[in-house]
């Protein structure tokens, strides 16, 4: 209490602020100095993650960088709903959880197999899918296969869950349909190129209608078989209708061949008659109007004309023969043989003797031949073929 009443009693130095704002300074900088040594861990974990969460971030950013290639689309769906389709380059999209990208080539040729199995063994025939009931109530085995590709990939991802499945499907039901529609010769034989046709026009058509985003490229009947039971009877059958169309198409050939020579043949000798009968009725006039001049002469001298028929008669009938008639020194007619109708064993010709002619009917053979020779005067002979 003294001590203190001493104090008051005395005066009060003056107050130093610099020295008193530095001490307080110090203060502050030794307490910050013990804070930082006393918390350095907490403030480089902080660091840290600041840091890790940075990295992170990008990281997930450039997550939603992707590239399309050539003969590709990409899908951009957002919590399951379809975006957009991209072309090929590179795009981005927000990353997961919140867009996702499914990449579908639309080049690429996919098929399935219905009756068979190429997968399992080579060409394994499946009984479930290949058996089929044609209009006739046969029984057939088809195996067919179907080559597709996808159009659009937006319909092929988002309105059909399983694709593949239901073109295989689809396919065996419109392939009953069709088979079932036409009977089992023609499936076999001549028809394989109108069922497929159809079937491949029909299965177009249906998956145009559900929106399945898949073009039909083709479809190929592998094989169209009687069952193995009554494989040998169809093979008869078979056999017998080729038979049947290889005698039928012979038969075509030849009637091909036989039909332009019987016509050919009808010509010529439709044209050597016309020929004869121009040649005949020429003939025949040539006579006529020979008959009809003869008829003249023969009304203007009948005795003359009669004679000179006569002698051109002989003449004609003498021309072919192979003996010549002479007249002997003593007037007495003889016939000589020819050298080239002799007998090869007689060297020399027979002389025949010919039979005696009085003078009188020489004389009378006379006065005709110069009755014949004044009426060939009068009107010149005709030649002779």
């Amino acid at each position: 209490m003294s001590s203190e009443k001493h104090n008051t009693s005395k005066p009060t130095p003056p107050t130093d602020w610099k020295a008193e704002a530095d001490k307080y300074w110090q203060q502050v900088s030794q307490r910050g100095a013990d804070f930082y040594r006393d918390h350095k861990h907490l403030l480089s974990l902080r660091k840290v993650g600041a840091v890790l969460g940075g990295s992170l971030a990008l990281a997930w950013l450039a997550s939603g960088v992707y590239i399309v290639d050539q003969g590709n689309r990409g899908v951009v769906s957002r919590f399951g709903a379809y975006v957009d389709t991209t072309q090929p380059g590179p795009h981005w999209h927000i990353p997961l959880p919140i867009e996702t990208v499914k990449i579908v080539n639309v080049e690429q040729q996919r098929f399935i197999e219905v009756g068979y199995s190429s997968r399992v063994t080579k060409s394994a025939t499946l009984p479930q899918e290949s058996l089929m009931l044609t209009s006739d109530e046969n029984i057939v085995t088809v195996r067919l296969a179907v080559q597709y590709q996808i159009n659009n990939a937006k319909d092929y991802l988002f309105n059909v869950k399983d694709n593949e499945a239901t073109l295989k499907q689809l396919t065996e039901s419109v392939e009953r349909a069709v088979i079932g529609r036409n009977d089992m010769d023609f499936v076999l034989t001549e028809g394989r190129s109108e069922i497929v046709a159809e079937i491949k026009g029909e299965i177009q058509q249906a998956m145009d209608d559900y929106r399945t985003g898949i073009t039909i490229a083709s479809v190929n009947l592998q094989d169209a078989q009687p069952p193995e039971e009554v494989q040998g009877a169809f093979e008869d059958a078979i056999r017998a209708r080729e038979d049947k169309q290889r005698l039928i198409n012979e038969a075509e050939a030849y009637s091909n061949e036989i039909i332009p020579k019987a016509r050919g043949a009808a010509a010529r000798l439709l044209q050597e008659a016309e020929a004869y009968e121009a040649e005949k009725v020429a003939k025949a006039k040539g006579e006529t109007e020979r008959f009809d001049q003869l008829l003249v002469e023969y009304e203007k001298n009948p005795a003359i004309t009669r004679k000179r028929l006569y002698l051109e008669a002989k003449e004609k009938l003498y021309s072919g023969s192979n003996k010549i008639m002479v007249e002997a020194e003593r007037n007495t007619p003889q016939f000589y043989m020819p050298l080239q109708s002799a007998p090869t064993h007689s060297a020399t010709a027979k002389t025949v003797q010919a039979p005696e002619i009085n003078n009188d009917s020489i004389a009378n053979d006379k006065g005709t031949s110069h009755k014949a020779a004044a009426s060939t005067e009068l009107r010149p002979s005709r030649s002779r073929p």
